[in-house]
């Protein structure tokens, strides 16, 4: 007789461990994040980290250095060494550490090269091989080769990339792009996010995330088929940043998500430590115990301004003048979320290449819930611009910025917003050498009057796709103009550039790099599209 007693369901070991790596690939992100930031520098150096930052003209150069000895028995060492007399700290860091170079210091420029001979001549410069990882180093080290914007920036950075790549294709290099890309991919599936750089110190942030417009820039050339082939890496980006989406409260916040009252969620910048930045300790740590406020949360922002890019602006601070009353994890930018709508997008369009309509419409639904949020509050109607947006007072911030024309460049803008926007460029940002960032001058490199490669491209792009072609036109040829009269003058392309035609490009916390990666990349394509201005 069969018993009446239901059968014990079995657990395969096959769905046992699927289930397993399903629950670390959700928590790989923030294991990766904790791990970051539980053993950063400080925790391994003591008081040696804290100490170097006084006699360092950058704090960079220690992060990036390789130590002799495992970073214990340097810290006891110097513990003995330095109550000793004569003990000279500099020459104590010399001796301990393999100290970095420049990236492209050696490089010299050819005199008889033009602008367009000296960008393809410096790309292998720049270029870096795959090679085996240093446990010893801060470097995570890549499978494919990529490209590096040089100077003191002598790793791969996320949103860089992009614009380097659009150089690199108008130079013949798509072998490279495609190797950065891959990259990217590589780093998405290892550690859940693709970090601010490749450093074991950026693991807990990330950049703007233009992996999307990376994977499409491919697909111009190869085929719709780069989109599918990218559909787990594209999906995971999207999870990382959505990550605490789904049940956020109206009003509340998560990591990277914010839920307006109207039930809309877009993004905002964030950062996973609420510690100073190790590659940039001592600027950090002096800002907070001067602000008056927990220092927690002022770590907290100036590492959510490193994940925007844009570190540092006024438009993240309360006042507008002062780095101290930064607040950038309670704005909603325009930029990141153009940036996220594009990425709904292309993973729309994924979906329906894979023959997924369900999901491909799912994505079309939310790149249009987006659309339709920034439109309702990111819009300022009495400033013409797209704007940050304050999710916590509901209010637009006022700063005029360069981001209100991402909306433009990625379509999400009508018709009338874009002719708006237009005239509030020309009247506030453009200047005699391409646009300004903002229009605040604060002594931050993001600000007036510094102008920046990806902003012009961002730019020049929006406008022309809603028909200002005469204005793209104008801050296309007066950037390249500026950029060309530079190099002919100093033999070299740098950073960023002050567009005001007043001086050289400064601000912020190091020296103005040159190399320099972005601005090669933009100078080189934006010399196809406007060749007179070359001349």
């Amino acid at each position: 007789m069969a018993s009446s007693q239901p059968r014990r369901k079995e657990h395969s070991p096959m769905r046992s461990t699927i289930r397993l790596l399903a629950l670390f690939l959700f928590l790989q992100p923030m294991l990766a994040a904790a791990e970051a930031c539980l053993a950063g520098f400080p925790q391994n150096y003591g008081a040696l980290f804290a100490d170097a930052q006084r006699v360092l003209p950058d704090a960079k150069v220690l992060v990036d250095a390789t130590p002799k000895q495992p970073p214990a028995s340097i810290a006891a060492e110097y513990a003995h060494r330095r109550g000793l007399p004569g003990f000279d700290l500099e020459q104590f860091i010399a001796t301990q550490f393999e100290m970095p170079s420049p990236a492209g210091g050696d490089y010299q420029t050819n005199p008889r090269h033009d602008v367009v001979q000296h960008i393809d001549a410096l790309w292998p410069v720049l270029e870096r091989q795959p090679r085996p990882g240093d446990s010893r180093s801060s470097l995570l080290p890549l499978p494919y080769r990529y490209v590096v914007p040089g100077g003191r920036f002598d790793e791969i950075y996320y949103w860089d990339s992009y614009f380097t790549m659009l150089g690199l294709e108008e130079s013949g290099r798509h072998d490279l792009v495609v190797d950065m890309v891959r990259n990217f991919a590589w780093l998405i599936d290892r550690y859940g996010h693709i970090p601010n750089g490749n450093r074991t110190y950026y693991l807990s942030r990330s950049q703007p995330p233009f992996f999307a417009a990376m994977v499409n820039l491919v697909a111009e050339r190869d085929g719709d088929a780069v989109l599918t082939t990218y559909l787990p890496q594209l999906a995971a980006e999207y999870a990382f940043w959505m990550e605490g989406a789904d049940g956020l409260a109206a009003g509340q916040a998560h990591r990277r998500v914010v839920r307006l009252d109207d039930g809309s969620v877009p993004n905002r910048y964030w950062d996973d430590c609420d510690t100073p930045r190790d590659e940039s300790y001592g600027v950090d740590v002096e800002t907070a115990n001067a602000s008056g406020r927990p220092v927690a949360e002022v770590y907290r922002s100036l590492r959510a301004a490193a994940e925007s890019g844009w570190d540092f602006s006024s438009r993240w601070l309360a006042d507008g003048r002062t780095l101290a009353t930064i607040r950038t994890v309670e704005i909603v930018p325009p930029d990141l979320n153009s940036l996220l709508y594009n990425l709904e997008l292309t993973l729309a369009r994924a979906h329906a290449l894979s023959q997924q309509s369900g999901e491909a419409a799912k994505f079309r639904e939310r790149a249009q819930a987006r659309k339709q949020a920034m439109h309702r509050h990111l819009w300022d109607a009495r400033a013409s611009m797209f704007a940050d947006y304050l999710w916590k007072e509901g209010r637009t911030t006022g700063h005029v910025t360069a981001a209100t024309l991402y909306p433009l460049f990625f379509g999400i803008a009508d018709q009338q917003q874009a002719g708006r926007i237009a005239q509030r460029v020309r009247a506030d940002l453009l200047q005699p050498h391409g646009l300004l960032t903002t229009t605040i001058e604060t002594g931050q490199q993001w600000d007036a009057p510094n102008g920046w490669a990806p902003l012009q491209w961002i730019a020049i792009q929006g406008l022309e796709a809603y028909g200002h072609n005469e204005l793209a036109e104008t801050i296309a040829t007066r950037w390249i103009g500026h950029n060309i009269a530079v190099y002919q003058h100093d033999g070299k392309l740098v950073e960023k550039y002050d567009v005001s035609g007043k001086a050289s490009a400064g601000g912020g916390e190091y020296p103005l790099q040159d190399g320099f990666g972005w601005t090669n990349g933009v100078l080189r394509r934006l010399l196809a599209m406007y060749p007179d201005a070359g001349k």
